[in-house]
């Protein structure tokens, strides 16, 4: 037991600069928060949304790609709360990112509430 803590202390005390070096890679994050202001806050908060909003929809027109190879002919037309169980997501998120996708042209509505068609 003595001579694995007298060890211990011998290699950090012949490795002190990669030791410091970690504390600092360890403490910087936690003192960038802290000291971050509200606004940026906010607006780290926001671009994170985003980016969750844009993998979401990337994931809707992979899964109407994979839908239209295993059923070449037709349209694909997907249903809002069946198209969030599936992705396994908020249907609030669902419908925001298929609202991007419409916007970009990649989605239609469809004539029935709540449906959606996929232009692939």
């Amino acid at each position: 037991m003595t001579n694995s803590f007298a060890a211990s202390c011998s290699w950090i005390a012949l490795h002190w600069w990669f030791v410091l070096i970690l504390c600092a890679l360890g403490i910087a994050p936690i003192c960038v928060r802290g000291f971050e202001t509200e606004k940026s806050r906010v607006e780290r908060a926001r671009r994170k949304q985003k980016k969750q909003l844009r993998e979401l929809a990337d994931k809707i027109v992979s899964y109407g790609r994979n839908v239209h190879q295993t059923f070449p002919t037709g349209d694909v037309v997907v249903s809002e709360e069946d198209l969030a169980e599936q992705l396994r997501s908020r249907s609030e998120a669902v419908v925001t990112a298929l609202n991007l996708l419409l916007n970009e042209q990649k989605v239609e509505r469809a004539p029935l509430s709540g449906y959606w068609k996929l232009n692939l």
